[in-house]
């Protein structure tokens, strides 16, 4: 015990300097968050975003002068106002999401700044000092304060009096409970934080203590983690760089383009058309018809639906993630954690339960003395809160009551048979507990629990008969696999006066077990998946090499590299990057929040995607470093706060149904992006087609918007809706600076987009030279005169001089329909299955509908096909065509089935051979 006055001689008193300058600031500070309007401003420097907003400016100068100048009606502002709702839909959408995301997830005030705190304190200088009760805001630096079970620490300090005090820091370090000391000869030099210092937000369970705060607020541990978090990091997601390169290469080649086509009309304007006289009024109209042209291939270009339609997509599957039991935060990290090449997992809470548990038990004699001094020589309870058991004080003495209800022996019945005479707690000078106690019959008993060496030390006899040696072996198997151990004695006497003779009756082991699906999860993990899994732990070596064991990422005889936080800090980060870049690598132990931190920085150095798991406020700054952070439902707010995603369940298992849907997600993306390029490829060589045979394009601006925007977010919604892919986990980890177009995508685009391109350009001259009827419709055209009507118009110099209405409907139609079959295809890009071999097997039961699309899959499909009927026959003048009968509507689908029944028979032949060949 220190000296009591010593330490208050230097007491504060509330009216000194120190006090008022520091009164107020014992708060962890929340982070500022930036306006709703310059949130949503930031939406916009999405390259394909910046390029919309360009056409949209264009867009609007044009149609203005059409309008004013030209006699135009205004239907011709529609072209501007279809680019206004591609840039709202594609900025809206994420932003809304995310502000419903953040409001899901923000907290209340956590810190609870209001909290009595006690505090020894003068009322004036010089006056004795005495305990108040002060806000827990209002601590200050150099207040000494006083701390019993059940109190949360209000600041960081230095102990100055203890007894056998015990604090929960598995926010900091993992360790449910923690030993500590004033005295100087009782600290653990090992333990990850001096034994003598008492960090702000732990807990005590049980004793007392008396410290000096010499850190308060952001100033300490805790709020240099806040400050962390709130600095948030600026590592970008996978996917983030990979759209932005597709968005600037795209941007810059559709800009390209269209100068050289501006700049080609004008060419072919003062060379092939060589006008007799200038006249600046007609060659203005000229100019701007080919910048029209020009803004129009922007349009076909640039995917304006690839933003809306993969937040879109993300945000699906961040509601199906939910029913896997992973609570998306952040839409980015539900596709991110599919490229996660590295996780580093916290110990407590994720690979464990965060339960003590009794694991072993070795009884000697009658075992019901036993239950007698668990549930009478202690000072815990137990409550049952929804079917679960919650202990309540000391963990240890929690999970032996909790051992024993498992048993069918309550505890509670117990402790009513007797009375307690007199009880002695726990302390780390004693290390054993005793509780003296009367039975009803007047007999006397002595309960005693503790250390197993003291204990045994205190005993004359080993009930049964045992041999003391066998008792020290089944210590030191137990010590072996990092257990707790604890012995239990008692004595039954008639009288006060009767010697004490105790009985050793047994041992138990406890250790917070390992999760039953962590072994075969992490087996998975690291096997199936290629995922390299380090365990980052504020326990010890001893503790994390057992627990590194028993879930597989360890084998006894394997050369994995263990390091405590100690050791990792005295590297450089020269020395360390290839240590970290060692697959061996796999525990930290003993690690402070810095030292997590620091691991994730060098392996993102090392081009590593990296995701963290943590429960604690010590995981905060890690978790909001990694390209994802995976908080446990259980875990501390801060932690949660810091996350991208929360595991409900705290199961590691659903880590790989993340990943696995991550994967899934970016598989679906590519499809999309494999739809939608294909498409784009097709309308720029139509745009470019009709630019250098000076024809105006059969495809309008609201045309293409209507293609690229609302049914390619259709069809971003049927992809996004397809089930998770349990192949994917047995793919490695792809390339994080890989194109998300690869090589196999680029010739899908270029080569199916220049066979519709070329069907389409025969489509346009035959629907330019032949007369077409609506009355006898597309049936009419499908004849062998029309045929020969077709070839000899490549004879005659006479064309029509535009297409009629009609034929502009059958043309948009046949280019929408083949987009439509093509969804089909991009369904079953990059998987070993054909929409045929998929019908056979459902024909023959073996697989349910529901795994070829999904009923959301067929519902979307049709919603396209109707959205077509519908602008076709009920806007017709908005988009610049006339209404089709139903025969019309059937022929053309029949007509353009062959985009996926070629292309799938195709598919289905190639499977069938590399079936044979493997």
């Amino acid at each position: 015990m220190t000296n009591k006055k010593k330490y208050l001689a230097g007491c504060l008193s509330f009216d000194d300097e120190s006090v008022r300058l520091c009164k107020g600031k014992n708060i962890i500070e929340q982070p500022k968050k930036k306006s709703l309007l310059l949130r949503y401003l930031e939406k916009f420097t999405d390259p394909i975003i910046v390029v919309l907003l360009v056409v949209f400016i264009f867009s609007v100068i044009l149609n203005l002068y059409e309008i004013i100048t030209m006699g135009h009606s205004w239907v011709a502002i529609l072209d501007s106002a279809g680019v206004l709702v591609a840039l709202l839909l594609a900025t809206g959408i994420g932003f809304i999401f995310e502000v419903r995301a953040e409001k899901e997830f923000e907290v209340l005030n956590r810190v609870k700044n209001e909290r009595p705190v006690l505090v020894y304190r003068r009322k004036q200088n010089g006056a004795q000092p005495k305990l108040y009760k002060i806000k827990k805001r209002d601590v200050a630096i150099g207040d000494i304060v006083k701390v019993e079970g059940g109190d949360e620490i209000p600041a960081d300090g230095v102990l100055l009096e203890s007894l056998s005090l015990r604090i929960d820091e598995s926010n900091f370090t993992g360790e449910l409970y923690a030993n500590k000391s004033a005295t100087e000869t009782d600290l653990d030099k090992e333990s990850t934080y001096p034994s003598n210092f008492l960090l702000r937000s732990t807990t005590v369970i049980d004793g007392y203590g008396v410290y000096r705060v010499n850190a308060i607020g952001m100033d300490t541990e805790e709020g240099k983690g806040a400050k962390k978090v709130q600095e948030g990091t600026d590592v970008r997601t996978p996917l983030n760089k990979q759209l932005d390169q597709l968005g600037k290469a795209i941007s810059i080649a559709s800009f390209v383009i269209a100068g050289l086509i501006v700049v080609g009309r004008l060419i072919y304007y003062f060379t092939i058309l060589k006008p007799v006289s200038f006249i600046p009024i007609e060659f203005v109209e000229y100019l701007l018809g080919s910048i029209l042209l020009a803004v129009t291939l922007i349009v076909v270009a640039v995917p304006e639906g690839l933003p809306m339609s993969i937040t879109v997509s993300l945000a699906l599957s961040m509601r199906k993630m939910l029913k896997e039991k992973n609570l998306v935060r952040k839409l980015h990290a539900c596709e991110t954690m599919g490229a996660t090449t590295v996780i580093c997992t916290d110990k407590t809470g994720t690979l464990t339960k965060n339960q003590m548990t009794v694991m072993e038990h070795e009884f000697y004699g009658d075992e019901e003395s036993i239950y007698e001094n668990i549930a009478i020589n202690s000072t815990a309870e137990v409550n049952i809160e929804d079917g679960k058991s919650i202990a309540i004080g000391n963990p240890t003495e929690g999970a032996l009551l909790t051992w024993m209800g498992d048993k069918d022996k309550p505890y509670i019945p117990y402790r009513e048979r007797v009375e307690i005479i007199e009880q002695t707690p726990f302390s780390s000078e004693s290390k054993m507990m005793t509780t003296i106690a009367q039975c009803a019959d007047g007999e006397i008993m002595i309960y005693v629990k503790g250390a197993p060496e003291i204990v045994l030390g205190m005993c004359k006899t080993i009930a049964g008969g045992i041999d003391a040696q066998h008792v020290k072996d089944t210590l030191t198997r137990y010590q072996s696999q990092a257990m707790r151990t604890l012995a239990f004695a008692y004595q039954r006497k008639q009288s006060f006066d009767e010697p004490d003779e105790l009985v050793f009756m047994g041992i138990v082991g406890i250790a917070d077990p390992v999760r039953e699906d962590v072994a075969e999860a992490i087996y998975t993990c690291k096997n199936d998946a290629g995922v390299r899994v380090i365990m980052v732990t504020g326990d010890t070596q001893d503790t994390a090499e057992k627990i590194g064991r028993d879930i597989g990422l360890i084998a006894s005889d394997d050369d994995a590299i263990r390091m405590t936080g100690t050791d990792f800090n005295q590297l450089s980060d020269e020395e360390a990057l290839p240590l970290v870049s060692d697959n061996r690598f796999k525990i930290l132990s003993r690690a402070k929040p810095e030292d997590k931190v620091r691991l994730v920085e060098l392996l993102q150095r090392r081009g590593e995607v990296v995701a963290v798991t943590g429960d604690g406020t010590n995981d905060a700054p890690a978790l909001s470093k990694a390209q994802v952070g995976l908080s446990m439902g259980d875990g501390t707010s801060r932690a949660k706060e810091a996350s991208d995603i929360t595991i409900i369940d705290n199961s590691f298992a659903s880590i790989n149904k993340a990943i696995m849907w991550g994967r899934s997600i970016y598989q679906n993306i590519q499809r999309f992006i494999v739809f939608q390029m294909t498409i784009n490829v097709c309308g720029c060589f139509i745009v470019l087609l009709g630019a250098f045979i000076g024809r105006e394009s059969p495809l309008t601006v609201t045309q293409m918007l209507w293609v690229n925007l609302i049914m390619d977010a259709f069809a971003a919604l049927a992809l996004s809706s397809l089930p998770a892919n349990k192949r994917v986990m047995k793919d490695k980890p792809r390339n994080p600076k890989s194109h998300i177009i690869n090589r196999s995508m680029a010739q899908w685009i270029i080569g199916l987009g220049t066979i519709f391109f070329l069907f389409l350009a025969g489509l346009w001259q035959f629907l330019w030279q032949i007369d077409t009827d609506p009355h006898t419709g597309v049936a009419g055209l499908l004849n062998w005169e029309t045929l020969k009507e077709f070839i000899a118009s490549f004879f005659k110099s006479h064309t029509k001089p535009h297409m009629g209405k009609y034929e502009l409907s059958l043309f948009f139609t046949i280019f929408v329909f083949m987009q439509f079959w093509n969804l089909f295809n991009a369904r079953y890009f990059k998987t070993e299955r054909s929409l045929l071999q998929d019908i056979v097997a459902l024909l023959r039961g073996r697989i349910h509908f529901n795994e070829i699309f999904g009923w959301g899959f067929v519902a979307i499909a049709l919603t396209i096909l109707l959205g077509q009927v519908l602008i076709v026959n009920c806007a017709s003048s908005m988009f610049n065509v006339m209404p089709l009968n139903f025969k019309d509507w059937i022929l053309l689908l029949a007509i353009t089935s062959p985009v996926l029944i070629f292309v799938d028979g195709i598919r289905c032949v190639k499977n069938i051979i590399n079936k044979h060949e493997n």
